[in-house]
């Protein structure tokens, strides 16, 4: 099921958190306190992992099919529904069924938008009826990717990834590569390969770039992924022999890498052509950019698009 195929919020019913891609990604600076300051934009997905939820009398949050090597206390989606019975004093209790398809480690957001989309679902199930702005806040506690899938639009972002402003962008399709290699971010943030003085930038060049449909900047921690993963240095190079390595951009810190392309068709191409010379273990998916997410309107009654 795409994404555009989302139902009503329900109990039992399955819900998309698609998936995320970040088409530029500048690091600009460093904080005092380690937290590296970032330009980026990120754009959905229709394609993404999805959770479905079972109403529980006895307060307890509980994860139906496991995550392999993930302990039920990291898993981003239990602590999220326990973040806020906690802020809110929810006694009600749920279990959590996710459906994994989009990789682990993988730069695509997936945890983050599992966890915003259990924000987003158990807000509504459990009436609670929290504001967008309290749910990405509560979202920034988990991760500083999940607020975005909370604030539900695709955005130009600043300072650690939270502030937010949203972006219309053209239609297109991306043919997205999984290299079957895991990448740890903070191994990709701490390389003293990684340079932290790109120059800012101004959404208004963003979109002047992004209207023409064609991809800006670059991702500062793409050379690096490539230096310690030699996998996301191949998949670079190969997906490059298709469309030119200039159009092929590594998403958030790997890692997967992806190319945009005019259609759906186009990409079905590429992704044909290039999965036909990749090595085993690698996979790969076609998907087109959505500006809004699927949960977006459904968050709290009359209040969901504020």
């Amino acid at each position: 099921m795409s994404v555009a195929e989302t139902h009503a919020v329900d109990w039992g019913v399955w819900l998309d958190a698609p998936a995320k891609i970040n088409l530029f990604l500048h690091v600009i600076g460093r904080r005092p306190d380690g937290y590296h300051l970032l330009q980026t934009a990120f754009r959905f997905l229709d394609f993404g992992d999805r959770l479905r939820f079972t109403q529980r009398a006895d307060g307890a949050i509980r994860r139906i099919n496991p995550l392999e090597d993930v302990a039920e206390e990291d898993d981003l989606c239990v602590r999220a529904a326990r973040l806020l019975q906690s802020e809110t004093g929810c006694t009600h209790g749920a279990d959590i069924e996710l459906e994994k398809r989009l990789p682990m480690g993988g730069g695509l957001g997936g945890g983050s938008s599992d966890a915003a989309t259990v924000l987003i679902a158990l807000n509504r199930l459990w009436q609670l009826d929290l504001p967008r702005a309290r749910l990405q806040a509560l979202g920034l506690r988990l991760g500083a990717d999940v607020p975005v899938f909370v604030f539900g639009r695709s955005a130009f972002a600043e300072g650690v990834g939270e502030q937010l402003q949203a972006v219309a962008l053209p239609a297109a399709a991306y043919v997205v590569v999984a290299p079957g290699v895991s990448v740890p971010t903070p191994r990709i943030f701490a390389a003293p390969e990684l340079t932290r003085n790109t120059e800012p930038c101004k959404i208004a060049d963003f979109a002047e770039v992004a209207a023409q449909q064609r991809l800006f900047g670059r991702n500062d921690l793409q050379p690096v992924a490539a230096i310690y993963y030699a996998a996301v240095a191949q998949a670079i190079r190969l997906l490059g022999d298709e469309v030119g390595e200039q159009e092929v951009r590594m998403s958030g810190s790997g890692a997967c890498v992806f190319a945009q392309c005019a259609t759906r068709e186009q990409a079905e191409t590429v992704l044909a052509t290039m999965s036909a010379r990749w090595p085993e273990g690698w996979r790969g998916f076609v998907a087109c950019g959505v500006d809004v997410h699927p949960l977006y309107g459904k968050m709290i009654g009359d209040e969901a698009g504020q």
